[in-house]
């Protein structure tokens, strides 16, 4: 039997790539039902956050790790009317207020994080941050999810399982602690899996599978955030993004397929509005970014009214650099994060 040669097999992964950049996925559409009111992101930021994480992302330190996982539930938690706030402990500090959920206040949150701090004698005081998390969790009703992203090592101060053990007394079924684990050794990891056990939801994740994994992603934040229940008064589909070259607004040739398509999906369904929203890399400002993704967008919505679609049924947004989906580090990351996603809404 022929081999393929290492060449020609990434020719076929990269085939494969742009075939399904231009599919479509129809399916019922699905409404989301929070299971919280509030939503509090609480990072570990002790001393032993900043060694090096001792697992397959073994060049990079916990607390790099930590803030790359937080930013990333943020940009994949639905916007259902929760409040939100964002907080570190070790030490504690509020670096958001509790306030109705804006997906961009919470990044512009977690992204000033140092993580290139000394590990101070690696004091590890996570029972102490536990604890000054009762006032907050105090003035807040409803329920809540604490999503808490730590190794689980802890040297100074009371333990913190105990006093995990005594918040969830104290608010019983309200509080959900949901742990994305950093923990990678044998006690870090028995003192998360006791945490997370303490809550009815029981929810937790290992940071790789968090990066990894998106359907381990979205599970673990159907365990503790919301459900999804069958909404059958409507269809939706599902269009994969398509992409720009760098600092180009300009429809690249390959996609317009995807477009076609989008299109004709558009006039078979006319009591559905189309949403394309526009993104871009890290590179550049802030304001250069904005303007260049809005620009993507409305070179997508364009084509569309080209093709017959009302204006008046295609909205566009512009993200700029704010919403991410790859790591901007490397080109492939990038390339990815070039691009306009064209999704189907319901009229009101």
């Amino acid at each position: 039997m022929r081999r393929f040669s290492l060449k020609k097999m990434r020719f076929v992964v990269i085939m494969l790539v742009v075939a399904l950049a231009g599919t479509v996925i129809p399916a019922t559409a699905m409404r989301l039902v929070p299971k919280v009111d509030n939503i509090i992101f609480f990072i570990d930021h002790s001393g032993s956050m900043a060694m090096t994480y001792q697992g397959l992302k073994n060049e990079y330190t916990k607390i790099l790790l930590a803030k790359d996982a937080a930013i990333e539930v943020n940009y994949r938690i639905p916007s259902l009317n929760y409040k939100s706030g964002v907080f570190t402990f070790a030490p504690f500090e509020q670096l958001s207020a509790m306030a109705p959920y804006n997906q961009t206040t919470v990044h512009d949150a977690i992204s000033p994080i140092n993580v290139n701090y000394p590990i101070y004698g690696n004091l590890t005081p996570m029972g102490p941050g536990l604890m000054a998390l009762d006032p907050v969790l105090g003035g807040l009703s409803g329920r809540t999810a604490v999503i808490l992203f730590t190794d689980g090592d802890d040297n100074l101060g009371i333990d913190p399982v105990v006093e995990a053990t005594a918040l969830q007394a104290k608010y019983g079924d309200r509080l959900c602690f949901m742990v994305v684990s950093l923990a990678d050794n044998a006690h870090g990891k028995e003192q998360v899996k006791k945490i997370a056990a303490l809550s009815g939801c029981h929810c937790i994740i290992e940071v790789e599978e968090l990066l990894n994994n998106r359907n381990a992603e979205d599970n673990f934040l159907r365990c503790g955030l919301y459900e999804e229940l069958a909404d059958m008064s409507s269809e939706v589909v599902i269009f994969r993004s398509i992409y720009f070259d760098f600092d180009k607004s300009n429809i690249k040739s390959e996609f317009i397929p995807v477009l076609d398509e989008g299109v004709a999906v558009s006039k078979s369904k006319p009591n559905q509005q189309v949403i394309l929203e526009g993104h871009t890399d890290s590179v550049g400002s802030v304001e250069y970014n904005q303007a260049l993704s809005e620009r993507r967008a409305n070179s997508v919505k364009a084509y569309f009214v080209k093709k017959g679609i009302a204006a008046d049924r295609v909205t566009t947004v512009g993200y700029g650099k704010s919403r991410p989906r790859a790591d901007n580090a490397t080109d492939e990351g990038r390339r990815l994060n070039r691009r306009v996603e064209i999704k189907f809404t319901p009229m009101n």
